[in-house]
């Protein structure tokens, strides 16, 4: 039975019925409404923040599982990049120097990506991000490992050739000088016998009575023999591959020919002073991918330390040359 409510009217002096308008009863059927609504909303905000589901605290915990690998597979990528930088450092300063072979120049090796800031970013990433992050980086190493394992294949090939190499570069003097008297005029900028100014000078100058036996001073095959209108003479030129030639000039007689292999320490000639010469004397070059070299530099197979020293304090001296 529906309680029937009374209230006091103070200008009629009566108990009169209380009687509630419709828009008041809406009102306040509303406004309950929208409590009992925000006061659910705020509940279960509460719930699932504070008491979580099983499936969401499983799907947590996967989740949780899943960046904690992210970021030790991120540590190991970074591992093996490192790994790789030092590889390739030695790849290009050690292994190919030792070779005389040209450096790898990075635009050549696998171009790494600017790498994101995992630690700053990981807790805003979602699994798909995660993993393309991850298999961009192993990408980049598996292109890298790859190029590396070819620049490896290369160094061993150079490495069947070392032998052949060795036997290349000129490493004995081209005349017998075992007491060193005979360099009369070393590399670089001399007096011109016949101009009497400074030219450079591009070999060295070993000075020998007509007749002296010049020596081959590595492996090679005659490019060159006969007369030269240019200054040299009589001269022979020998490549010796890998990019080494070398100039014997001046002589009164030649032995090796044209297209014919040489050994190092074969007789190829004997001095004379023929061509562009104020005395006999030999006139030697070494040339690396066409480009003059000091020859001094090269007599390491015949001499000990202390005539090697020596050697090169009589080749810088600043004189006359002999042609």
């Amino acid at each position: 039975m529906k309680k029937i409510k009374y209230f006091y009217n103070t200008h009629t002096l009566r108990y009169e019925k209380l009687i509630t308008p419709l828009r008041v009863r809406l009102l306040r059927i509303f406004g309950f409404i929208a409590a009992t609504l925000v006061s659910a909303f705020i509940i279960l905000s509460l719930g699932q923040k504070y008491f979580p589901s099983s499936t969401e605290l499983a799907l947590r915990q996967e989740n949780a599982n899943l960046r904690y690998s992210y970021k030790v597979l991120n540590a190991q990528i970074n591992d093996l990049e490192k790994r790789m930088v030092s590889l390739e450092k030695r790849d290009n300063q050690v292994y190919r120097s030792i070779f005389e072979s040209d450096p790898i120049p990075d635009s050549a090796r696998a171009k790494m990506i600017a790498r994101l800031e995992e630690l700053k970013k990981i807790t805003g990433m979602d699994q798909e991000a995660m993993v393309l992050s991850a298999s961009q980086a192993l990408d980049r190493l598996h292109n890298r490992i790859n190029f590396q394992g070819k620049s490896f294949e290369k160094i061993t090939e150079l490495i069947e050739k070392k032998e052949d190499l060795l036997a290349a570069i000129p490493a004995i003097q081209p005349v017998s000088n075992q007491e060193l008297e005979r360099v009369a005029s070393g590399f670089g900028y001399r007096i011109d016998p016949v101009y009497k100014i400074p030219k450079m000078h591009a070999g060295l100058d070993f000075t020998a009575n007509t007749g002296t036996p010049i020596y081959a001073t590595a492996d090679g095959r005659v490019t060159e023999s006969g007369f030269n209108t240019g200054g040299y003479g009589n001269h022979v030129v020998v490549d010796h591959g890998f990019g080494y030639e070398t100039l014997y000039a001046h002589m009164v007689r030649i032995k090796a020919r044209r297209g014919q292999q040489v050994k190092r320490g074969e007789v190829i000639g004997w001095v004379g002073s023929t061509g562009k010469s104020t005395g006999p004397h030999l006139h030697y070059e070494v040339h690396k991918n066409g480009s003059p070299l000091d020859p001094v530099y090269f007599f390491y197979n015949d001499l000990t330390p202390e005539q090697y020293d020596r050697l090169l304090k009589l080749a810088a001296t600043r004189n006359q040359s002999f042609d």
